[in-house]
C-alpha cells in the first residue's frame, strides 16, 4: 500500500498499529491472556491451557511471517529490534531473558499484563510501568548530566565480548546454509515448527473446548503479524519511486520542501515488531519532550492501544477496579520486579511479546535463547516462592533455591535439604 504524502502514510502506519494493540488489550483482558499466569498454572496445578494459548499465538505469528515474507509482503530483516542481526548476543539474550522472567514473576505479570491491568484501574501496575519505562529509556539514552547510558555503565564492558559474529544472519533460514534460498528455508522450517506446535496444542481434547484460550492465541498471533505487515508494506511515493518511510526520512532534504512532520529518526520507521518494554521507554521520552510529534512511534501506539483496549473492556463489563499495594513488602516485590523487567527486557531485546512471540516469528536464534531465559527465570522463581510458602519458617531461601534447582534437574537431587512439593 502506497501513499503520495509522507504524513498520510506515517499516520496510516501509526493508526493501524494502534488498532492491533487496541484489539490485543481487549482480548487479553477478556481471555486473561498472560504468560506469567500460564507459567504459574503449569507449575502450581499442572494446567497447560494458558500455556497452549500462548503457544498458539506463537504458531500463528510464525506461520503469518514466513508466508508473507515468502511472497514479499513482509520484511523483517533490519527490523526494530534487529532480531536477525549477524551478531549473536547470546549471553545478553539469556541473561536478559532470565532477569525478565524473575521480574515478571515478582511483579505478578509481564509488560503486556501490566498495561492490561492499568486499563482496569490497577495503580500497582502503573508504578511498575513507570519504573520499567525509566530503566528502558536510560538503558538506551544518556543519563542526565552524563554521556553514559545504563547499558554502557553496567553491562557493555563485560557482556559485549561474549557476542559471536556470524557469517550471515542468525535466523534458521540463513543458518541452513542454502545459498540464495534462505526465504524458502525459513518457510519450510517455520511451517514444520508450526505443525509440531499445532499438533501438541490441539491433541488436548479439553483445550479444544476452551474458546477463550483459542481466541486469545489466534487474535494475538494475528496482531503480531499485522504489526509486521503494516510497518513493512505501507510506503510513500516520491519522484515516481516507491520508498520505505525510513528511506524517505534519510533523504528528507531532497524529497520534502518542509521540516514539518519530520520524524526525529528514521530508525523507528523500519519494520517494527509488536514489543512492549522498549516502547515503554519511548513513552517516557515522548512525555519528557512535551509530546513532540517527531518522537511519536509505533511503540508508543502499542502501549496506548493496549491500555485503552483494556480500559474499554473494563468499563463495558463493569470490571474497572482501583487497586493498590497490599503492604510495604508487596510494593518492594513489585519494585524489584519492575527493575528486573526494565533491565532484562532491554538486554534480551524483548519480552514475552517482543521476543517470545514477535522474535520467534522471525525464527531468530537469539529469540529462542531469550525465550528459554524467560521460562527458566519465571519457573525457578515460582518454585522458590512455592517452597518458601509451604516451608514457612522452616526453610531458608537457599534451601528453597537448591530444592527448586533440583526439581528442574539443574543440580543433583542429593544437594536438596527439603522434600519436594
Amino acid at each position: 500500500m502506497s501513499f503520495d504524502d509522507f504524513h498520510v502514510a506515517h499516520m496510516m502506519i501509526l493508526a493501524t498499529v494502534f488498532l492491533f494493540a487496541l484489539l490485543t488489550g481487549i482480548v487479553s483482558r477478556k481471555t486473561n491472556f498472560c504468560t506469567m499466569g500460564a507459567f504459574a498454572d503449569w507449575v502450581s496445578t499442572g494446567s497447560t491451557a494458558r500455556m497452549k494459548a500462548w503457544l498458539l499465538a506463537i504458531a500463528v505469528a510464525i506461520s503469518g511471517v514466513v508466508m508473507l515474507e515468502a511472497i514479499g509482503l513482509v520484511n523483517v530483516d533490519n527490523a526494530i529490534p534487529d532480531y536477525r542481526s549477524s551478531q549473536l548476543v547470546w549471553l545478553q539474550n539469556l541473561l536478559g531473558g532470565f532477569s525478565f522472567g524473575i521480574g515478571m514473576t515478582l511483579a505478578s505479570g509481564c509488560g503486556s499484563k501490566m498495561l492490561v491491568r492499568i486499563g482496569g484501574g490497577n495503580l500497582k501496575s502503573l508504578i511498575v510501568v513507570v519504573v520499567i519505562a525509566l530503566v528502558a529509556y536510560y538503558m538506551a539514552k544518556p543519563l542526565p548530566g552524563s554521556d553514559d547510558t545504563l547499558y554502557s555503565l553496567l553491562f557493555y564492558d563485560w557482556i559485549d565480548p561474549f557476542a559471536i559474529e556470524l557469517d550471515g544472519r542468525q535466523d534458521i533460514g540463513a543458518l541452513a546454509g542454502i545459498e540464495n534460498h534462505s526465504v524458502t528455508a525459513r518457510l519450510v522450517a517455520g511451517m514444520l515448527l508450526v505443525t509440531a506446535l499445532l499438533v501438541f496444542i490441539f491433541r488436548d481434547a479439553e483445550f479444544r473446548q476452551q474458546k477463550n484460550h483459542i481466541t486469545a492465541g489466534l487474535v494475538i498471533g494475528a496482531a503480531v503479524v499485522g504489526v509486521w505487515l503494516a510497518t513493512s508494506s505501507i510506503k510513500v511515493v516520491a519522484d515516481g519511486e516507491t520508498l520505505a518511510l525510513s528511506t524517505y526520512v534519510q533523504n528528507w532534504e531532497f524529497l520534502s520542501d518542509s521540516e514539518e512532520h519530520k520524524p526525529a529518526s528514521s530508525q523507528f520507521l523500519r519494520p517494527q515488531s509488536f514489543t512492549i518494554i522498549n516502547p515503554m521507554g519511548q513513552v517516557y521520552g515522548y512525555t519528557k519532550s512535551g509530546f513532540e510529534d517527531a518522537l511519536l512511534t509505533c511503540g508508543i501506539m502499542i502501549v496506548a492501544g493496549i491500555v485503552l483496549g483494556s480500559f474499554l473492556h473494563a468499563v463495558i463489563t463493569r470490571g474497572f477496579r482501583v487497586e493498590w499495594f497490599a503492604s510495604f513488602m508487596d510494593f518492594v516485590r513489585h519494585l524489584l520486579g519492575a527493575l528486573l523487567m526494565g533491565f532484562g527486557g532491554v538486554l534480551a531485546m524483548g519480552c514475552t511479546f517482543g521476543q517470545a512471540i514477535s522474535g520467534i516469528s522471525t525464527l531468530s536464534i537469539g529469540s529462542f535463547i531469550a525465550f528459554s531465559g524467560i521460562l527458566l527465570g519465571s519457573v525457578l522463581t515460582l518454585k522458590i516462592q512455592s517452597y518458601m510458602i509451604i516451608y514457612e519458617g522452616e526453610a531458608s531461601f537457599i534451601d528453597s533455591l537448591m530444592a527448586s534447582l533440583a526439581d528442574l534437574g539443574l543440580i543433583p537431587s542429593s544437594l536438596r535439604k527439603i522434600d519436594p512439593v
